[in-house]
Parts: C-alpha cells; structure tokens; sequence
C-alpha cells in the first residue's frame, strides 16, 4: 500500500469506492467484510462490502459499527474481537478525523494475528485521503455526488420507514401479549419482555444514529456557511450582513444533509462571483429560510448590479443545483446591485419525472456526456475523433432539444440523468 494505492481509490467512480478500498487492503490485510460509518456520505453514511460473518441472511449493522466506535481514538486504529452480525470475529477498525463528525471503517478479517505497524500506517493514511477527498466533494456540492446522494437517500429513507413501521408493530404487539398477567410463566414473561423492550430501543437508536448521520439543523448549518463567508469577506473589506433564520424561518428544523451543503457551496460560489466579476462591492446580505418543501437562500450586493447568469454558470452553480432540482433567480438591477434568490427541494419529486435525455441522439449523448465533464469543444473533437465544428453543431442541438440555456445547464442534466457516467 502507498500513495499511489490512494490515488487509484479516489479515482475511481464512487460507488466502486468501497471495492477498491477491499481489493486495496486485501494483500496486507486480508479480510472478508468491509463496513463504514461515515457522515461526509450522507447518501449513504453505512455502507458494507463482502459476505456475512454471522449465519446466512445475517448482515453487518449500523449498531455493530456504533459498538466499536468507542474502543477507537478519533484518530487511530484498534484491532481485537468484536460482535458482527451476531458473532464474535476478529477485527480491525480505522478511525479519520478528517471530517467533524469523523468516519470509521471496520474490516473484519480472516485470522485473529495482529496487523503489524507497518501495515496499520499506510492502511490509516489511505482511509484518512478517502475521508478527506469525499469531504471536499460533500463541501463543494459536487454535482455527480449530489445526484446519487438525492436518489440513495430517498431509498433508504423509503427502506428505514418500511422496517421501522415493521419491526415497531412486531414488538409493540409481542409487548401487548407478553404484558397479559393471565400468562403463568412470570420468569419466561419477563425475561421476553426485557428481550422486547431492548430491541425496542435498538431500532430507536439505529433510527436516531440515521437522522444525525445524515440530516443538519437549519441553523447550524447557517451558522456553518456564515464563518466561511467572513472568512472570504473580511480580507476584502467586504462587510457581511446575516439573515440568520429564527424559529419562523425552520432555524430549529433539520435538513437533508446534500441538500445543506448544496446551500452553502452555492451560497459561497455566488459571493465569489458577485466579488470577482464587479467591482465597488461593499456589502454583502445572506439569508436563509425553509419552507414546507424546499430551503430558501438570497444572497444581495450593493455593487454595480451587472452579475450575468453565465458567470454564475461558470462557477458550477447550474449544475449543483440541477442535480437535486434546485432553481435560481438572478435580478441586477444596474446601479442598485444583484440579488440571486436560489430554491433547493428538501427532497425529490413525488412523482417521477420523465427522463429528458431520451431525445437526444447516440452522438449527442456522447457529447453531452463530455460536456458534463468540463471538456472545451478542442478537447470534445480531439476525443471523439470529430471536428470542432461539428462539436458546435452538436452541443447547439443539444441545448435546444433539453430546453436549456447554457453548457453548464445541459451538464448539470446529464449529472442528474446519467450521461456524465455512461449512456448507451
């Protein structure tokens, strides 16, 4: 294991993450099942990769992971037996501070002898890249990320309601019957109702340790995104003014996590634009308020009131807010400054909506999905073996038949529907 190993990792496309970080560790490490805890992947914060080591139809558990954090420094490794999937198996656990909320990856491995030193640092060092790379997309709201973030948390959200409404009715009616005094074994109804009353509270906790991992109060996050402003402002002189949300502006309400970081990495790219592409900007004004179903930001200047639509494009803000089916609004008014009102969804539409891709031809997606990776026209021909112009011919039909306005809306779409990755 080195850098290189690390690299290979983080190149590759996220859902292979867990495979590669397996085939990775496998040689130094050996080991059957791969599980994570991390909140910096709020689409999915628990993941696991590889067979059980309990009896067949058993699996890894959120609660299993949560049992082991303890026994392991914020950051640091501790390897030993611990109870997986109802058994006890030998394990090693890597823990990253690389994020606030920290992530720990558990292998459990094939042979109870101790990894050596020399194995454990290299091991660390990779998972603490992992953590930090996926951070850094969390903090940008990177488009790819967003889109497989709003489509895995509505499943699991569908999945976590699903068994919570199961396993609660189970055990609700299981307490019901083992409460009835005419049962004559008091020993044997005791005992199932202590039995009960844990499980009970296990899936309470799973579902408590679900909504922190992956949800941010309102106002904490606002607060998040108004000490990265000032950091941006204060050096510039620009002063910075806070429509911090109270309680009729959801301050107390949680969000999604994607949907937060999406808030603020769009936040922070309109700041960036409204300073470097006007001049005589003074004053800065954010606000933040949520709705029943989405979350609300507007951020105003005092400048010259000439901020573009497309300089906003080129910073990215289109497609990380297509990939979750946020919208913005742009007003500059010239000589009274700009205000950029954004909407993000706290959640995906209720019903599904037709995929728009369908009416593009086999080229067209293929340069569409060239698009989405940030590629000039030179670039695009030199890949598919065409001409520049024709690259134009293209990407103007594509913009026509999608409906939208810009590279950067075309692309924030084939993040959302799939042809950033691989269309056929």
């Amino acid at each position: 294991m080195d850098l290189m190993t690390a690299v290979e990792v983080i190149r590759a496309p996220l859902a292979e993450t867990q495979l590669r970080l397996s085939a990775a560790f496998a040689e130094a490490i050996p080991h059957r099942t791969l599980a994570q805890l991390a909140a910096n992947c709020p689409f999915a914060p628990f993941k696991t990769l590889g067979e059980s080591p309990g009896a067949p139809g058993s699996s890894v558990t959120i609660a299993d992971l949560a049992a082991i954090r303890p026994l392991v420094p914020a950051r640091g490794t501790w390897q030993g037996r611990a109870t997986m999937a109802g058994v006890e198996v030998p394990v090693l656990a890597l823990a990253s501070d690389a994020t606030e909320q920290g992530a720990l990856l558990v292998l459990v491995r094939t042979e109870d002898t101790p990894v050596p030193e020399e194995n454990l640092v290299p091991a660390l060092a990779i998972w603490d890249m992992v953590t930090a790379h996926r951070e850094g997309l969390l903090n940008e709201a990177a488009p790819e990320w967003l889109a497989m973030s709003r489509a895995a948390s509505a499943a699991r959200a569908v999945a976590i309601a699903d068994l919570g409404d199961a396993h609660g009715a189970a055990l609700t009616a299981l307490l019901r019957v083992l409460r009835d005094r005419s049962l004559s074994d008091a020993d044997a109804r005791t005992r199932a109702v202590d039995l009960a009353v844990t499980a009970l509270l296990e899936l309470r906790s799973r579902a408590e340790l679900d909504h922190a991992m992956a949800e941010e109060r309102v106002g904490d996050a606002f607060d998040q995104l108004a000490e990265s402003l000032s950091r941006i402002l204060r050096p510039r002189g620009v002063v910075l003014e806070l429509g911090t949300p109270g309680a009729e502006e959801g301050a107390d309400r949680v969000l999604p996590a994607d949907v937060a970081a999406t808030a603020r990495a769009v936040v922070r790219a309109i700041v960036h634009v409204m300073l470097d592409d006007q001049q005589q900007v003074r004053r800065i004004h954010v606000g933040w308020k949520l709705g029943a179903a989405e979350l609300r930001a507007t951020v105003r200047d005092d400048g010259p009131g000439t901020l573009s639509r497309n300089a906003l494009a080129a910073r990215r803000v289109d497609e990380r807010l297509g990939a979750l089916g946020g919208r913005l609004e742009v007003d500059a008014v010239p000589g009274w400054g700009t205000t950029v009102t954004v909407e993000v969804p706290l959640g995906p539409p209720d019903t599904p909506r037709e995929d728009p891709l369908t009416v593009l031809g086999a080229r067209e997606l293929e340069v569409l999905g060239q698009l989405a990776r940030g590629r000039r026209n030179r670039e695009i021909a030199r890949e598919l073996h065409i001409s520049e112009s024709t690259v134009k011919f293209h990407v103007a039909k594509i913009l026509e038949k999608l409906g939208v306005g810009s590279r950067g809306e075309a692309a924030a779409l084939a993040h959302e529907w799939g042809a950033a990755t691989s269309r056929a």
